[in-house]
């Protein structure tokens, strides 16, 4: 299957489950936080979108032990970077009908978690196609170690997923039932 055809399957599926599917417990990031000795305290999160799973409580939980939150801002040129963000900041709507933070500050995160159309075990991420975290990630790594959590539903796992050199791997995937 190709990577169209498993979006659009994923995309399905996720609009059908979304409403049934349990969250990701904010203790269960933050524990694995913890357990790894993250002390690291910028986080790149995101605004859900499209039956993405909600961060929104993982994020007001790690902005209240001190995190640093930021979101994405698409640029010109489709290029992403991240900025500064809290809950009492208010957020601009993209040209994709996404809420993102208005350019305060910009930063870089020392951790994303990052939003799943689908991924497999050996940690593989499908996201919309568009090529936004893995030009951001690949321009990011050649300064710095980013730790790269995706996270999503269960029934977004596939068996095997088609890549290319482009495609940046996670180090973790983290859903409602399962750790990778």
């Amino acid at each position: 299957m190709n990577k169209s055809a498993i979006r659009k399957k994923i995309f399905q599926l996720r609009k059908k489950k979304y409403f049934k599917s349990e969250s990701i417990s904010p203790d269960k990031i933050f524990k694995f936080l913890e357990r790894k000795k993250i002390k690291k305290k910028i986080i790149g999160g995101y605004y859900p979108y499209n039956y993405e799973i909600d961060i929104l409580n993982i994020l007001k939980k790690l902005e209240k032990k001190n995190y640093l939150i930021s979101l994405p801002k698409i640029n010109k040129n489709n290029k992403m970077n991240f900025y500064q963000w809290s809950f009492k900041d208010p957020l601009s709507i993209n040209a994709f009908g996404i809420p993102e933070p208005l350019p305060k500050k910009k930063v870089n995160p020392e951790i994303l978690l990052i939003p799943i159309v689908a991924y497999d075990k050996e940690l593989n991420r499908l996201g919309y196609g568009g090529g936004f975290y893995d030009r951001y990630l690949s321009q990011a790594l050649n300064h710095k170690k980013i730790i790269k959590i995706g996270l999503g539903f269960s029934f977004q796992k596939i068996d095997k997923l088609p890549t290319n050199q482009y495609d940046q791997k996670l180090d973790y995937v983290i859903t409602e039932k399962d750790f990778i």
